[in-house]
């Protein structure tokens, strides 16, 4: 058997040593939606670059907040674009560093298959006992789901019989465990749910664009990670062809 010299093995180990002390981490705040695409992502970052994705997922309204009060957050993938951009105009972000990565699809769904032919018709019927949306006041989906119900004449007269989630993750969660009949969740969600093999698609309601206004899902650099390589490798990753297949798949546009 040929024995491997010992300066050989101790400049594998030198080299194994050297490429971990280069590999970093980035901290990560991801709008709930983002939430299956972005893990996948974070791993396909991390084959590619060796580089650890650490990610804490939200509302945007609350990880805008939790960045404001001085979460050490080192970048930003928000559900909208209000935030990020306040987000540069307050100097909590890196100017110049904002870009759009999705375009968000509401959807309107319940488990339940066959539940209406015509949403539109189902819903001002009233149907339903209980309809869950995400906090429009701090979730983008949920101000776009709240678009649609005032586009068809339904946001004033809903009152008890309207649910509202912290996030649309939780929103999502209403809807699966009944405690919702119905509810507005991004297409994002009802892929990662499919894929995971939670079931058929139920009855769901591909909403028209124009119901609401488009939701612009924007990524910026923080402070924070201004002088991190692993948070600019990652804003430059999220631009790469991988991520964006990897956004393809989970129903997103493509801007």
């Amino acid at each position: 058997m040929r024995m491997i010299p010992v300066q050989c093995v101790l400049l594998l180990l030198l080299l194994n040593a050297a490429a971990t002390s280069m590999a970093g981490e980035v901290s990560v705040a991801v709008a709930a939606n983002f939430t299956g695409a972005a893990r996948k992502i974070a791993a396909a970052f991390e084959h590619s670059s060796g580089h650890h994705a650490r990610l804490s997922f939200g509302s945007t309204g609350q990880l805008y907040a939790q960045i404001t009060n001085g979460a050490p957050f080192e970048v930003f993938l928000a559900a909208g674009s209000a935030r990020p951009e306040k987000s540069e105009q307050q100097g909590y972000a890196v100017s110049g560093s904002r870009f759009t990565y999705a375009r968000g699809a509401l959807v309107m769904w319940s488990p339940k298959p066959g539940l209406f032919d015509n949403a539109e018709t189902w819903l001002k019927q009233r149907r339903f006992s209980r309809i869950a949306i995400a906090n429009p006041k701090t979730a983008p989906y949920g101000a776009a789901a709240r678009q649609v119900l005032q586009k068809l004449g339904l946001w004033d007269s809903l009152g008890s019989d309207l649910v509202r989630g912290n996030s649309i993750a939780q929103t999502f969660q209403f809807v699966a465990t009944g405690n919702a009949d119905i509810g507005f969740v991004a297409l994002s969600q009802l892929i990662a749910n499919q894929a995971a093999g939670n079931g058929d698609a139920g009855s769901v309601w591909d909403i028209p664009p124009d119901y609401y206004a488009p939701i612009e899902q924007q990524a910026v650099l923080l402070r924070n990670g201004e002088d991190n390589p692993a948070a600019n490798a990652f804003m430059a990753f999220l631009k790469s062809p991988a991520a964006r297949e990897i956004i393809g798949s989970f129903g997103y546009t493509l801007p």
